[in-house]
């Protein structure tokens, strides 16, 4: 990169810690790409949005803002103005949405929304320009928020899928991929970003409720491992990294031995093939072709009650899932259904 570029761009220690992350793993921010970032006006998508925007020369990104109300406060329809304002006085396009009550009633069904909104935003961007399409969903997760969901994953009873968890980056739905940059950053350098180039900052008062689980492991519990072992977050959050190739291929090779203990149907696994496997495959294959038919918030104690109960000589019987799910086996077969009301 030339001196004059750098000078151009406020170019700083943060931008070459990205930079050196782009240019070693290429596809998470394509050259030439359409991005289309999720921003809600905190430190951590605010340090997001600046180090974008000034390296989007540079790579020759097209920059498009997304910001999601969820109305769960007197300030948010406020918030939304002024974050508008700011990107609009940047030449910054900026789009938004405000979800009713119901949309957002709990903390999963918030992040559905989010994500659905973030789609089919990338989507409308593609279909207007069928040549530039829109292929990155940018969020300004760091490994703060990773460290955070591993401790909440671990407490919940996870497998070792639930800890290599908020990736750098995974496929939404056809060209279009979710993408992570900050994990390489934590969340005291997301406020040192802010910091260092002035940036305003928009505070969401439910980030302050601590009846939220994650609010109540950012507020009481990561504080407490960051003083006993300081930067305890961004290596709680490496453990992801490791775990995540190992995952791989674990589940590359899960998918051969679903292929050979599948059923007549794809809802459908031999109980015969899958007693004759060791006791610790079982738990894969089961864990693995239950995530490939949806049904995903499955712990690690449901699925060492399924693997007992289908075991060799224990009779027929039936375990109630996650979203409506029904598992039921006989002598030789173990079947997925959805529960009939």
């Amino acid at each position: 990169m030339s001196q004059s570029t750098k000078n151009d761009m406020s170019w700083s220690k943060w931008h070459m810690r990205l930079h050196k992350r782009l240019k070693q793993n290429k596809s998470l921010l394509p050259i030439n790409s359409k991005l289309l970032l999720a921003i809600s006006g905190g430190q951590d998508s605010m340090a997001l949005l600046k180090l974008i925007v000034d390296l989007k020369r540079l790579y020759e990104w097209q920059v498009e803002i997304w910001h999601g109300d969820h109305q769960w406060h007197t300030k948010s329809a406020e918030i939304e103005e002024e974050l508008k304002l700011w990107c609009l006085n940047r030449q910054i396009s900026f789009h938004s949405n405000k979800a009713s009550k119901e949309e957002v009633a709990n903390e999963e069904k918030a992040r559905n929304w989010r994500y659905k909104n973030l789609l089919n935003k990338a989507k409308l961007l593609s279909s207007n320009n069928i040549n530039f399409p829109c292929t990155r969903i940018l969020t300004g997760h760091t490994a703060t928020d990773r460290a955070e969901t591993i401790i909440m994953n671990l407490a919940r009873g996870t497998d070792l899928v639930g800890l290599s968890t908020l990736r750098e980056q995974r496929n939404l739905e056809n060209n279009i991929d979710l993408a992570r940059p900050l994990l390489i950053f934590n969340r005291n350098e997301t406020l040192e970003i802010c910091k260092e180039f002035n940036l305003p900052i928009w505070i969401d008062p439910s980030n302050e409720n601590i009846n939220l689980t994650r609010n109540k492991i950012r507020k009481e519990i990561l504080p407490i491992l960051n003083s006993i072992y300081k930067g305890a977050d961004s290596r709680i959050a490496s453990v992801a990294n490791r775990l995540e190739s190992y995952t791989k291929d674990q589940q590359s090779l899960a998918k051969i031995a679903i292929e050979f203990c599948q059923g007549e149907e794809i809802n459908s696994l031999s109980r015969k093939k899958l007693i004759d496997l060791t006791n610790s495959s079982r738990k894969i294959i089961l864990s693995n072709w239950l995530k490939m038919l949806g049904i995903t918030r499955v712990t690690a104690l449901q699925i060492e009650e399924i693997n007992t109960k289908i075991s060799q000589d224990k009779p027929p019987g039936t375990i109630y899932l996650h979203g409506d799910f029904l598992m039921r086996w006989d002598k030789n077969i173990i079947y997925i259904s959805k529960k009939t009301h």
